[in-house]
């Protein structure tokens, strides 16, 4: 047993000496920053490739999220019976819902506590368990930490707040409504392929981001404007300002409601979830008609169409309204996105979950505006790249870090924990 022990360490060991000899120097990861003030959040989606297979509530424990939301940004069955049990692959680019805050002057989502595992170092915790969206650099600096080796192992059960990157730009994109998602840039990733990938243009992918240039290293962070479906509920709603990214579902008032947005259209679709749980009545007021229900009578004229809404989550009440107008034409049924089961493997050509065509301006692309402004473009975040001039673009500041080598850093992880099971 002992000469077992002997020779698989000596093989790692030797294996991990190759890794780091191969391994290139660290290049400078790059996350557009977006200047901020005041307290307001917005809602955001980070872009995470999962480092094993994890059930759906602890990717979700992960990210502090909800296990339904995070079902329902990913137009996973969040219904189905164990749903939040089910086992995700490793290797599956999930979408994972958080709120934008302002914080020290700049977005960022600052919900996540990390508590740090026997073997654990900064660079592992950075670009192991969250996938690059945070620097071992910026996890250090967030949590006042001494600036020591990100090689070094971490105190077992050690809280760290974990810095994630994300964008608001006002919830809007060309003036049209959006939601951006942070997506890291994976080796053999190039900007026209991501920006087909979401179906917008390189142009704005490139204005959004305040690139010189079309290029980006992997590791990089882009902030991706997703269409979205904005709600109009009144302020004094508990789920005012709801926005839902195309193609995609959204929970609220108290996961009793679900609203869809896309693929067919960019309008907001709410109707009661198939979740279960005492739920308030959903039925619109002085009527027999439940939310979500749309009916429609053939006339001479066109077509009189009365629908039941949602209206907000107020004060614990589901409110609703029925609204009935002639229409030129019959509307058809409204097309919803289609929930799936969550998957058993991962096809790696394509580790992404691709988004639903939705209609969009004849011209994408173009200068966004300023949160407040029109016109103007905006005053945000800058991704200044090597060479690159930005003296034109927009003013912003740029978040640098090293790029820590992550075969090397997975490799070491792995044979840390391998050395420490072979001592016992």
């Amino acid at each position: 047993m002992a000469e077992l022990r002997g020779f698989v360490m000596a093989v790692a060991a030797v294996v991990l000496v190759a890794v780091v000899s191969l391994a290139p120097r660290a290049a400078e990861a790059k996350t557009t920053i977006e200047p901020c003030s005041g307290s307001d959040s917005c809602q955001a989606l980070l872009g995470y490739t999962l480092y094993a297979d994890m059930k759906v509530s602890e990717v979700a424990a992960l990210f502090a999220a909800d296990p339904a939301a995070l079902l329902a940004a990913n137009t996973l069955d969040f219904g189905a019976p164990g749903a939040a049990h089910r086992i995700l692959p490793m290797g599956l680019f999930v979408r994972v819902p958080t709120r934008c805050s302002c914080a020290d002057g700049v977005r960022k989502s600052v919900s996540v506590r990390y508590a740090a595992r026997p073997a654990d170092t900064l660079a592992t915790v950075a670009d192991v368990v969250f996938a690059g969206l945070a620097s071992a650099d910026q996890i250090r600096n967030e949590n006042g930490l001494a600036s020591t080796d990100p090689d070094a192992p971490l105190d077992a059960g050690q809280k760290l707040v974990i810095p994630l990157p994300c964008a608001c730009f006002n919830s809007s994109d060309n003036n049209l409504p959006a939601m951006y998602l942070s997506y890291v840039v994976q080796v053999g990733d190039t900007v026209p392929a991501i920006a087909a990938s979401y179906e917008t243009t390189v142009t704005d992918v490139m204005n959004v981001n305040a690139m010189g240039s079309p290029v980006a290293a992997p590791g990089d962070i882009l902030a991706i404007p997703l269409p979205a479906c904005a709600s109009a509920f009144p302020k004094s709603a508990s789920d005012h300002g709801l926005i839902v990214a195309n193609g995609t579902y959204a929970l609220t008032a108290g996961n009793c409601v679900q609203c869809s947005c896309g693929p067919g259209s960019l309008n907001l679709y709410c109707t009661p979830a198939s979740l279960s749980g005492s739920c308030p009545s959903m039925q619109c007021p002085n009527s027999n008609v439940m939310l979500g229900n749309v009916s429609t009578h053939p006339t001479g004229a066109g077509c009189n169409v009365s629908s039941c809404s949602y209206g907000g989550f107020v004060n614990g009440t589901i409110t609703t309204s029925l609204s009935a107008g002639l229409q030129p034409r019959c509307p058809g049924p409204h097309q919803i996105p289609a929930l799936t089961d969550p998957p058993t493997t991962v096809n790696h050509d394509s580790t992404y979950l691709p988004p639903l065509s939705a209609p969009g301006p004849a011209e994408a692309g173009g200068v966004m505006p300023e949160p407040g402004s029109a016109s103007s473009p905006v005053q945000g975040g800058s991704f200044t790249l090597p060479k690159v001039s930005t003296a034109n673009g927009p003013v912003g500041s740029v978040s640098e870090a090293p790029l820590m080598d992550k075969p090397r850093h997975i490799l070491s992880f792995f044979v840390s924990c391998l050395v420490f099971y072979l001592q016992l």
